[in-house]
């Protein structure tokens, strides 16, 4: 029965533990949610409205790319004018909770992930932590890239195609905001999950799920899972899917490289433990 009990207690202490991992979390976002939801005229007049003016980024830098190119106007993008407009009572005060939470994630990310970390970092043995160093940045930067790619070039794209789209010159496209926000934060979401490639890959290999082997002989089935997330949460236009496929499919390439390095590393420590073995 103590035996019982102990492993019970323990199971409760990880569970308490777990909990105030969650806490902490949750504060972390709660923070920086707060922040977003009261600084909204920079939040929504710039950060989620920025894909609809002229002077956005990728706007930009498409003219100058083809000005360089020597092709005049041919590369241009000018944003789809469209009207946003709202239809429920709420919907203006949802989609401002929304944003927020969905800024303060993204802005805590880091801080949330390191606390998970932390949660799952002692049940690892030593020699096994020590090659996880730098995980927190790395996961991070994969992140915030990924984020990046979604805001700056794939949202403006899905935006303008989604807004500019017509079957009829009798249908008008007024855009609802409810609609707007999320399609641009499943886009950007979406974007900065699948940039985390390289390190579900590690762990993976890291417990011997995958092999390098496994993803050269399976780089076709990957492509086109690939191309069928890119349909997914991009517009039905073969640019943007390109676009998402090739930087997705370039890590998946260097995943192989990372899945190699595991094994590699796993098989220097057999060969050491083999060596340190009383003959």
């Amino acid at each position: 029965m103590s035996e019982s009990n102990n492993s019970e207690m323990s199971f409760l202490d990880h569970l308490e533990e777990l909990r105030w991992h969650l806490i902490r979390s949750l504060l972390a976002i709660g923070v920086f949610m707060a922040i977003a939801f009261f600084s909204y005229r920079f939040v929504i007049d710039v950060l989620i409205f920025g894909p609809r003016s002229t002077e956005f980024p990728l706007y930009n830098f498409a003219c100058r790319l083809s000005d360089y190119l020597g092709m005049g106007l041919g590369l241009c993008l000018t944003p789809v004018d469209f009207e946003i407009i709202v239809t429920d009572l709420t919907e203006q005060f949802l989609a401002h909770l929304k944003v927020s939470a969905i800024l303060g994630f993204t802005v805590a990310f880091p801080y949330v992930f390191w606390e998970f970390w932390r949660f799952i970092r002692p049940g690892l043995h030593e020699d096994e932590a020590q090659y996880t160093r730098g995980i927190v940045f790395f996961s991070s930067l994969l992140f915030f890239i990924g984020v990046s790619f979604g805001y700056l070039v794939l949202a403006p794209l899905s935006i303008n195609f989604f807004a500019g789209y017509s079957i009829s010159d009798q249908i008008a496209n007024k855009i609802t905001l409810g609609s707007y926000v999320s399609i641009l934060s499943t886009i950007v979401m979406a974007s900065g999950i699948m940039f985390e490639l390289p390190m579900v890959v590690y762990f993976l290999s890291k417990i011997g799920l995958i092999s390098p082997e496994l993803m050269r002989a399976h780089r076709r089935h990957a492509f086109v899972i690939i191309l069928v997330v890119a349909a997914l949460i991009t517009p039905a236009d073969v640019g943007t899917q390109v676009l998402v496929t090739l930087p997705v499919y370039f890590l998946y390439e260097i995943s192989i490289f990372i899945s190699r390095y595991v094994y590699r590393k796993a098989e220097e420590k057999e060969r050491i433990l083999k060596l340190d073995e009383p003959r």
